[in-house]
This record gives C-alpha cells, structure tokens and sequence, in this order.
C-alpha cells in the first residue's frame, strides 16, 4: 500500500503501551492515527474510515473481510481491573444492569456472564453519556476503561468481568485486537508488530509517562491487562465468539 494506513486506536490507560511503542516507531510517517472509545473504533473500522483499529473483539463477525495483525492485544487472565459490574447491592439483589455504551465486547461478556455464571436475568437497558450516577439502589451498571477504575473507589460491590471469565472457562479473555479489514502487507504487519512488542517492553517507561493516581498504573499493566495474544488468548477468543452466536 502506497497510501498512509489510517489506523483507530482505543484513547483508554489500557492502550498507552502499544501506543507507546508505535509512536516511537518509524510507522508513524506512514500512518495517521486517531483515537477515540472502543465503540467509536469499531464503527469506524466497519464503515471503512480507518484500515485498522484496536477495536472490540465482538465487532469480528460483523466485518466483510478481518485479519488480526499482531500478536499483541488487550486481554486478561483474571482481574482484569478496568470492565467490571459496579452495584450498591450484592449482585443477587441486583433488579436491572445498565450497559456501557463504549464497547460491544464488554456488553456481550457481561450478557454471557449474566446468563451462564452468575445465572439471573436483570432487565438490561443501553446506557446513555453520564450513566454512572444512575448506579444506585437495585440498578447497577457495566463500566469499562477509566472510568471503571474510577468507579471502583465509589461502587460498595465491584464484580470483575475478567475474574468471572475465568472462572467460567477456565481462559483467558481478549478484549480488543488490532484488527484490520484487508491485507496491509508483511511488511507493514512486521513492523507494526514490532512497534507493539517495543511499548509492552517499556512499562516503566510509560509508567512514568502518564501521571495516575487513582489506580497503581504499574500494577494495572503487569498485573491486570495481559497484552501478548497467546494460543490461550486465542482459544478464549474463540469460545467468546461461539457463544456470542447464542445470544
């Protein structure tokens, strides 16, 4: 491809070390690059804006053509800190969820998780900007990226969504991959790859890079988010898009 790849990438925490790497990488006089929240990635990678995002898995099948370019993701093998079910009651009490408007993957987990693991049905309502107020009483909500690490010193009950995956499954989960709607070239893929492995090498160094002190950003990336996309991973991923067939 001669032209500049146009590339979406998630504006949460959670990315800053693969863009970390890709901005010290010679790709970025090839590329153009914006950010936004999962959702907007995914729209815009499904209505052919950008060539690749880091998009929520749950957008795969709804692609014409997909290809999963790198080795790197955002996934978990457990805690996974920033996607979680936020409630003031225990989750047995809870009579309605409210869900995140900024990503498919997590809505659709936390529908599977709902029905298989914790095994009630809530009335569930799409959630509008400024929901997180109305977690309160019986209502409790899905909250994701930073704001979920925020919620979690204003939640009395945290239930983390990476956790509970686990526990189904016993796999790890992916939340979103680079992905791209057509062929980019080895070249480029190599490249690309490289630049993510770079940043996932460089912890501290993002670390310091990004002042945070509402949650131990250290811990979060080595701890919480698992970034390389292992034959785990892979397997998780494709069990999550087996049962999303389901819903």
């Amino acid at each position: 491809m001669n032209k500049r790849i146009r590339i979406g990438a998630v504006s949460y925490l959670n990315t800053r070390p693969l863009l970390y790497g890709l901005k010290r990488s010679g790709l970025m006089e090839k590329i153009d690059l914006v950010e936004a929240y999962p959702a907007r990635v995914a729209d815009m990678l499904l209505n052919d804006e950008i060539d690749v995002g880091l998009v929520p898995v749950a957008i795969i099948p709804l692609l014409t053509e997909s290809h999963i370019i790198t080795d790197y993701c955002i996934g978990g093998d457990g805690e996974v800190a920033s996607v979680a079910l936020f409630s003031e009651v225990p989750i047995e009490q809870v009579t309605s969820v409210l869900l995140d408007y900024q990503s498919r993957t997590s809505v659709n987990l936390a529908r599977i998780l709902l029905k298989e693991y914790w095994k009630f049905n809530p009335v569930l309502a799409d959630a509008k900007e400024d929901f997180r107020k109305s977690i309160t009483g019986t209502t409790a909500g899905i909250v994701i990226g930073d704001r979920a690490l925020e919620q979690r010193n204003l939640s009395a009950y945290t239930y983390d969504l990476g956790t509970a995956w686990k526990a189904l499954t016993g796999l790890p989960f992916v939340f979103a991959a680079w992905v791209a709607n057509k062929p980019l070239g080895e070249a480029f893929e190599d490249a690309f790859n490289r630049a993510n492995g770079y940043g996932v090498s460089h912890i501290a160094e993002v670390v310091a890079e990004n002042s945070y002190t509402t949650y131990d950003l250290t811990n979060y990336y080595t701890k919480n988010i698992s970034y390389r996309l292992d034959d785990a991973k892979r397997k998780g991923l494709t069990l999550f898009l087996e049962k999303l067939k389901s819903l």
